[in-house]
């Protein structure tokens, strides 16, 4: 037991350390000189939230902007037409959009690699492009100066983690003001310790049976299989319609760059033959046209943090090693060539 608790804790500091490299330009038609300036470069981590850098692209290209009087809460980024969702987390964005080839379990074959039919590397950094005009209402949540509705949305989705797990939400309502804040600080800061005492309160909370695992797919829209009743999906068009699946939307006219189908089912730890709930299992369950298989890619992948996620692995300790700081499994799903 000593030896898989020490596996989780390593392959969750691994995922911490996670980053992606970052070239951010400022847009054409909020540069003053045309599109001259320099860029924003960082190395940012992949569990952490694009929206915490408002206030820092804003100081670095506030004198290169037409209109200086704009604020940091103005700001917004694209990758190749597609507004990023602040509410989604850098590691997925970048799963969900680069077009980077995942990497793959050691065994898996060469025949494998090649299915996905992307054999051109995407080169780093991950190139985007910040705007300070012209704010996509209809498709991003507009942040604040003070940070609150990026605070709101990400405690948000720890609720809804906590309540799948526990049944309750009690765990996190429960919080003491002190570790709530903690735990926003944690985030902001990219902090590890701070972040990993309150993490473990709410995977572990006392007196609860672990009920749900927190999971949610993320499809290209043209590979979005029809729902079934068991299952919630949506188009996404608008982050506060993100977890209202179950409620009627509005035909649309047309399609936005980079939609998504967001699909989640209840996803018990164990199966009725008290075997442990894998990543085939799930998914299987979830979306058999896209893997008919429990065994074996046929279809479609599974990326979660840059990497194919072997079907075999058990979804719960997934959870506790590998979540995002939301406490969820945000799994990009791949079609295959």
């Amino acid at each position: 037991m000593s030896a898989a608790r020490d596996v989780t804790s390593r392959l969750r500091q691994t995922v911490w350390n996670g980053s992606v490299p970052l070239e951010i330009r400022l847009h054409k038609g909020d540069c003053r000189t045309y599109d001259t300036s320099d860029p924003y470069l960082i190395q940012f981590p992949r569990l952490s939230y694009l929206g915490l850098l408002i206030h820092k692209l804003h100081g670095f290209f506030e004198s290169s902007l037409i209109f200086p009087e704009v604020s940091p809460a103005d700001a917004w980024l694209e990758y190749e037409g597609v507004p990023l969702r602040w509410h989604y987390p850098l590691g997925l964005l970048y799963d969900l959009y680069s077009g980077a080839e995942p990497a793959y379990p050691e065994d898996a074959s060469g025949k494998q690699e090649q299915q996905t039919g992307n054999d051109e590397p995407k080169p780093l950094p991950w190139r985007l492009t910040v705007h300070f005009s012209d704010y996509p209402m209809d498709q991003l949540v507009k942040l604040d100066t003070e940070g609150k509705h990026l605070h709101d949305l990400y405690i948000h989705s720890v609720k809804e983690a906590d309540y799948l797990r526990t049944g309750t939400g009690k765990t996190v309502m429960f919080l003491s003001k002190e570790d709530s804040t903690q735990l926003w600080e944690s985030v902001k800061q990219h902090n590890f310790s701070l972040f990993n005492s309150i993490n473990q309160k709410l995977l572990n909370p006392q007196g609860a049976n672990l009920r749900h695992l927190p999971v949610r797919l993320y499809l290209p829209h043209a590979a979005s299989p029809d729902a079934t009743p068991a299952v919630k999906a949506e188009q996404i068009s608008n982050p506060r319609d993100a977890d209202t699946a179950d409620k009627p939307k509005k035909e649309e006219k047309g399609i936005p760059p980079g939609s998504l189908r967001v699909v989640q089912s209840l996803i018990t730890p164990s199966l009725t033959s008290r075997q442990p709930q894998t990543i085939g299992t799930a998914l299987n369950q979830i979306i058999p046209t896209l893997f008919p298989s429990r065994r074996s890619p046929l279809l479609a992948q599974a990326v979660l943090h840059g990497a194919v996620l072997p079907l075999g692995a058990n979804v719960e300790e997934l959870i506790r090693a590998t979540s995002y700081l939301d406490g969820w499994l945000h799994i990009a799903v791949v079609m295959m060539a």
